[in-house]
């Protein structure tokens, strides 16, 4: 499930083409996932929307049953969008770290695991809060360019402060 390699690159060295070409798609695949954090963070519906690819998936169901929540997959882009900047927009203030980076490129496709801490408070009264220190096992593809996150499963490790105040 998780990115586990012995190695950051897999192109051969020596191969300054190949390496710069996987390189350059390792930058374009973790920026998936800053999108994806800082878009919700602004609320800014293009930038989270573009971290995502038309048939997309979100299944936050494996954080949520820590503290006994049963959210529902979420699946396409419009969906997932939709769903959570209307969950936060105007209530949830929050902000997104993204830490310990893994990526496993093949072709079109790529794995990507990383930390996330995911500050959310409730704008009305920051004092009402909830902390998640969260896996994330995501599954990119190529996208012209760039790369967008085709199925994303978010675990949780910790959490403090009051969940189901912040996602019902």
């Amino acid at each position: 499930m998780f990115v586990t390699d012995e190695y950051a690159v897999s192109a051969r060295p020596g191969d300054a083409d190949a390496t710069v070409k996987e390189l350059r798609d390792r930058a374009e695949i973790l920026d998936a996932l800053y999108r994806f954090g800082l878009g919700q963070d602004l609320k800014d519906k293009e930038l989270f929307a573009s971290a995502f690819a038309a048939d997309a998936e979100l299944d936050f169901r494996p954080a949520a049953a820590r503290w006994g929540g049963r959210p529902p997959v979420m699946s396409g882009r419009d969906t997932i969008v939709t769903t959570i900047l209307a969950m936060f927009t105007g209530r949830v203030d929050t902000t997104h770290q993204v830490t310990n980076p893994r990526v496993a490129v093949d072709g079109d496709t790529a794995r990507l695991t990383a930390l996330v801490e995911a500050q959310h408070l409730l704008t009305a009264d920051h004092g009402t809060f909830a902390l998640l220190k969260n896996p994330y096992d995501v599954e990119l593809v190529r996208d012209g360019d760039r790369w967008v996150i085709r199925r994303m499963r978010i675990e949780n490790a910790w959490y403090t402060g009051d969940p189901t105040a912040i996602f019902g």
